[in-house]
C-alpha cells in the first residue's frame, strides 16, 4: 500500500525559451475544488502567448498562489494540491520553507530549488474563519506579515482585525513577513480599532518595487483584486492620476528633484494610459534590442508580379480544393533564394564573436493580432512542398490570431517574411526580428504603368524589400538574393528551374 503524501506545490513551469515569468489571466479552479491529473487550472499570459497550464497532480486545491493580474516568476509555487484522503480544510493555512531559485531552467518545469538555511512564513490570501471559530495561536510573537508600513509609521502588532486588508496565513504569495516573523493563521472577529490603519494587501513584489520607485503610498490605494488585493493596474492608475496626492507621502527622504520625475509626463484629463506590459513590452524590448545591436541595411526593388498572379491562378484552377496563396508562393521563392544565399539564413553570436548559419530554414511569418505583432515559425520549411507551405501558413496565422499557438512556435526563427502589403502600403523599412539576420518585406500589388518589350502597359506591380544584418554579408550577397527573388516573381518558371 502506497504511503500517503502531503500537500504538494505545483511550480510555474518554464513555458518557453527565454521566459522567466507569466501573468495570471484567470484561475480555472478555486480553493476546495477537486482536480484531476493534467486538468487546466489557470490561464497565464507570457511575453509570447496566452497559455493554459495543466496541473500534474490530482487532489483538492488548498491554495492558489497569486491573483488575476499578478506576475509570477518561473519556478515559484502556482497552486497547492492535497491528496483527497489527506486534504485539509481549504480554509486552513500551511507553513512552507522559503525557496531560492538556482537559476537552472528545467524545460517543462521551471527553475530548480535547493534547500535554504532560513525558514519563514509566506503570507497568502486566506478566507476569514467561520463565526465562532477561535483564532489560531501563533507560537511566534511579533508583528503580522504584510506590506511594510510607511516610513515613520509604527508596525501594527497583535492579531489582524476581521476585514483587515492584510494577508493572513503562510503561503507562497511572495510577501515576506516583517522582521522574519509570521502572521497569525486566522483573523480575529474583533472590529478594527479606530484610528489604526491596516497594512495594504499587496501580493506582487513588482507592485511593491514600482510603488517605491514612483513614491506611491500603497496604504492609500484601494485594491480591485480579489479580497482587496492591490494589483499593478491599481498602481498604474495611481501613477497616472493628475493629482499626486498619494505620492511621496511614504518617502520623506526623497529629494525634491525626484518628485518632478514621478510618472514622467503626467496624463491629462481624457488621456488613455496603457501600461507597457505583456506582449507589448516584449515587442518593445526586442525591437529596441534589434536596433541597438544590428547594423541593418534595407534595399528594395519594384517588380512586375503579373506572372506570379497568373501562375497562382493556374495552380488553383487545376486543384481548387487545395488553393495556394500568394504568401505561400513568396515563401517558396524565399526558400529558393536562401538555398542559393545561405549567408542570410544565419544569426550573429555576439558573445562568441561568430556567425552561425542554420542548416534548416525556420521561416517566420509576421502576423498582426489583437494582442500585437507576433512571428510564428514554420520549422524546416525547406522540406515542405508549396501546397504544404500554403496549408501550414493558413493554419499558423489563424492560430496566431486566435492566441492558441504554444510559445515554442513563436521562437527559433532564422528568416522572416513580412507581407505588410495587406495594410495597403507600398514599402517599408522593417526592423529585423532579433537575432535573425534578414527579413523580406512585400508591399501591396497594384496596377501601374510598366514597360513591356518597349511598349507601355498596365501591369500588377509590387515593391519588395530586404532588410539585412550587414555583419553577416555585404551588398553583393544581399543584392543577389533580392534580385533572385525579384526574377522569380517576374518569371515563376525560374523558380521551377531552381527547385
Amino acid at each position: 500500500m502506497t504511503a500517503a503524501v502531503g500537500p504538494r506545490d505545483f511550480l510555474l513551469p518554464d513555458l518557453g525559451e527565454g521566459l522567466s515569468e507569466a501573468e495570471i489571466v484567470e484561475w480555472r479552479v478555486a480553493v476546495g475544488d477537486v482536480v484531476t491529473v493534467d486538468q487546466t487550472v489557470v490561464e497565464v499570459e507570457t511575453a509570447k502567448a496566452v497559455v493554459d497550464v495543466p496541473c500534474p497532480y490530482a487532489g483538492r486545491v488548498v491554495a492558489l498562489h497569486g491573483a488575476a493580474g499578478e506576475v509570477r516568476p518561473v519556478g515559484q509555487p502556482l497552486i497547492t494540491i492535497a491528496p483527497l484522503d489527506d486534504a485539509p480544510d481549504p480554509h486552513a493555512t500551511y507553513r512552507e520553507e522559503e525557496r531560492a531559485g538556482s537559476g537552472n531552467v528545467l524545460i517543462g518545469y521551471g527553475t530548480g530549488h535547493g534547500g535554504t538555511g532560513r525558514r519563514r512564513r509566506r503570507p497568502r490570501l486566506a478566507l476569514a474563519p467561520e463565526p465562532g471559530t477561535p483564532a489560531a495561536a501563533d507560537p511566534v510573537s511579533g508583528p503580522a506579515a504584510g506590506a511594510p508600513a510607511p516610513v515613520g509609521s509604527p508596525a501594527p502588532a497583535g492579531p489582524v482585525p476581521a476585514g483587515s486588508s492584510r494577508p493572513a496565513g503562510p503561503d507562497s504569495a511572495g510577501l515576506p513577513a516583517l522582521n522574519g516573523t509570521a502572521a497569525p493563521a486566522d483573523r480575529s472577529a474583533e472590529p478594527a480599532p479606530t484610528g489604526v490603519r491596516s497594512a495594504p494587501l499587496v501580493i506582487s513584489p513588482i507592485v511593491r518595487r514600482l510603488a517605491k520607485e514612483h513614491g506611491i503610498d500603497l496604504a492609500s490605494l484601494r485594491g480591485t483584486g480579489p479580497g482587496g488585493v492591490i494589483r499593478r493596474a491599481d498602481l498604474d492608475a495611481a501613477v497616472a492620476a493628475p493629482a499626486p496626492a498619494t505620492r511621496l507621502a511614504a518617502v520623506p527622504d526623497a529629494p525634491a528633484a525626484h518628485a518632478a520625475h514621478v510618472g514622467l509626463v503626467p496624463a491629462g484629463d481624457g488621456d488613455t494610459v496603457i501600461p507597457l506590459t505583456g506582449i507589448r513590452k516584449v515587442i518593445a524590448d526586442k525591437l529596441s534590442r534589434s536596433r541597438r545591436e544590428i547594423p541593418e541595411v534595407t534595399i528594395w526593388v519594384d517588380v512586375d508580379a503579373t506572372g506570379l498572379l497568373e501562375t497562382r491562378a493556374a495552380i488553383n484552377a487545376a486543384t481548387p480544393d487545395t488553393p495556394v496563396s500568394i504568401l505561400a508562393l513568396l515563401a517558396r521563392i524565399c526558400l529558393s533564394g536562401l538555398r542559393r544565399y545561405p549567408q542570410l539564413n544565419a544569426h550573429v553570436d555576439t558573445e562568441g564573436q561568430r556567425i552561425i548559419q542554420s542548416a534548416g530554414v525556420h521561416l517566420g511569418i509576421a502576423a498582426q493580432t489583437d494582442r500585437g505583432l507576433v512571428v510564428p515559425v514554420l520549422r524546416d520549411a525547406q522540406r515542405l512542398t508549396t501546397r504544404e507551405l500554403a496549408a501550414a501558413l493558413a493554419e499558423t496565422t489563424a492560430a496566431a490570431r486566435a492566441g492558441t499557438l504554444p510559445p515554442a512556435r513563436l521562437t527559433g526563427g532564422t528568416f522572416t517574411l513580412n507581407n505588410y502589403g495587406v495594410f495597403g502600403v507600398d514599402g517599408s523599412t522593417p526592423i529585423i526580428n532579433h537575432p535573425e539576420a534578414a527579413l523580406l518585406g512585400v508591399g501591396r500589388i497594384v496596377d501601374k504603368p510598366w514597360v513591356v518589350d518597349g511598349q507601355l502597359a498596365v501591369r500588377k506591380v509590387t515593391q519588395i524589400s530586404l532588410t539585412f544584418d550587414h555583419r553577416v554579408c555585404d551588398g553583393g550577397v544581399a543584392g543577389g538574393f533580392l534580385r533572385h527573388v525579384a526574377d522569380c516573381v517576374e518569371q515563376p518558371a525560374l523558380l521551377v528551374a531552381n527547385v
